[in-house]
């Protein structure tokens, strides 16, 4: 991976390395400033131990069947109850959402939205797809839950093909997705729901409610976030 020194300046070179990448074949990626490192003078992309990568196992790996063996029935107080409808059994894959905005044209903005926001460093990683930078990096940031990296990358390939969700943002343990076609409605987005909980326990215990109100608010949403610290 390429990682430019200093946070990026020109939200619009973000949107250009997005729109290049077809012909370049690098995605670009936004690192966030994370002061857990910077206090001792640390940067985890070099600092930190990786993974063996793995991008050549992704195409294996069923991003359903390692859903639910991720899924963890027991994060409530008192029971199930916090998943209602669901229980102790994974309810399987939300149905894809229809396509209405070009993925790519969705990142480009959506990145170029962040930096205007907070400093970034810009990476750039060779890769076929964008689903594919955990497993090619073989980043450690859902360490804590889980090594299998290369399943990580299945799961957002899966976003990719049925949301359009597109990784933009990658920190040492958080991960950020422009999403081009989330689902419209609370019955589709349920489910969905349930996929973000298996894939991230922390992201859904770390906010008050139920999956019916962490799924309230994932309709129309297009930007997702996920962290396993």
């Amino acid at each position: 991976m390429w990682v430019s020194g200093d946070p990026l300046a020109d939200p619009g070179l973000y949107r250009a390395c997005v729109a290049g990448f077809d012909r370049s074949g690098l995605w670009p990626v936004l690192i966030p400033h994370d002061p857990r490192f910077a206090a001792n003078g640390e940067d985890w992309l070099t600092d930190r131990g990786r993974l063996a990568p793995a991008a050549h196992r992704v195409g294996n790996i069923d991003a359903g069947a390692t859903l639910a063996r991720w899924w963890d029935p027991f994060c409530c107080p008192n029971g199930t109850g916090c998943l209602r409808p669901y229980g102790a059994t994974f309810p399987g894959l939300a149905k894809k959402s229809q396509l209405r905005v070009d993925p790519l044209a969705e990142a480009g903005n959506t990145g170029s939205i962040l930096v205007r926001r907070a400093p970034y460093r810009l990476g750039l990683v060779p890769v076929e797809r964008p689903a594919d930078v955990p497993a090619t990096l073989g980043w450690t940031g859902m360490i804590k839950s889980t090594d299998e990296v290369a399943a990580v990358s299945a799961v957002l390939r899966s976003w990719e093909d049925r949301f359009g969700a597109t990784l933009v943002v990658l920190g040492f343990d958080e991960l950020e997705l422009s999403v081009a076609a989330p689902p419209r409605n609370q019955s589709r987005s349920l489910v969905l729901a349930a996929e973000h909980r298996a894939f991230s326990l922390r992201s859904f215990s770390g906010q008050p409610g139920t999956l019916r109100e962490y799924a309230a608010g994932l309709v129309h949403r297009r930007h997702w976030r996920f962290s396993w610290d």
